[in-house]
């Protein structure tokens, strides 16, 4: 739910999102929220009550556009609004929805949204990270395409998803292609020893190596 699906649709229409929309492995709508509007002008923002900069969007179109799509559904779905003041997304974040079939996420602009919408369709405010944006649209993206990628068929193989950053809890290892030397820089020789026991051995060692440098936080979690 959006001011802005055509944002939206843009970026997710795109590669390999955009393949599985079209083949029908995962279903995205985008839906407009002025559409469902009660003003003549189609106005969704109203100047907040105790004063304050800026406009916030005015709860009745939001749940009319609510309303209207999950109408037919068995149940409610699970309902996201994309907030700064929400838990910070992670993979296992993505896994969960990937399991729950229809999410549904509310995407604010400029102040916000009434807090009446909030508590009354969102089951959870999630952020993507430390800092505002001018609107929900990027985030709900960023989440719609990493749960998508965890849909089946979507990526060729699941090895894809389990084996990379994240998938077991740490950092991905350092990945090189050809050619096997580039401006003086070879590839490590343990990965053209064709000995995959040495190779994972390896992988490990780097995934650990660099989650300790970069991300110790991750390694508190982890058993290694």
């Amino acid at each position: 739910m959006t001011l802005f699906p055509d944002m939206l649709d843009n970026i997710l229409n795109e590669s390999i999102i955009g393949r599985a929309r079209k083949n029908g492995l995962i279903t995205i709508r985008c839906h407009n929220i002025r559409d469902y509007s009660e003003d003549k002008h189609r106005r969704v923002d109203d100047t907040p009550y105790g004063g304050g900069f800026g406009m916030l969007m005015r709860p009745e179109p939001i749940y009319n556009c609510f309303e209207a799509i999950t109408r037919g559904l068995e149940k409610k779905p699970h309902t996201i609004f994309m907030s700064p003041c929400g838990s910070v997304f992670t993979q296992e974040k993505a896994v969960e929805y990937k399991e729950r079939g229809h999410i549904v996420i509310l995407c604010g602009h400029y102040e916000g949204v009434d807090k009446r919408i909030i508590d009354e369709i969102v089951d959870e405010e999630i952020s993507i990270g430390d800092y505002v944006l001018t609107g929900g649209e990027l985030p709900a993206a960023i989440i719609t395409d990493c749960v998508s990628r965890l849909c089946d068929g979507v990526l060729a193989d699941s090895a894809c998803y389990t084996d990379e950053s994240f998938g077991d809890g740490l950092l991905e290892y350092p990945q090189y292609t050809r050619p096997a030397v580039f401006h003086g820089r070879a590839v490590p020789e343990v990965l053209l020893s064709g000995n995959h026991k040495n190779i994972d051995e390896w992988r490990r060692r780097e995934s650990l190596k660099l989650t300790l440098e970069r991300r110790p936080d991750l390694i508190d979690k982890k058993k290694v």
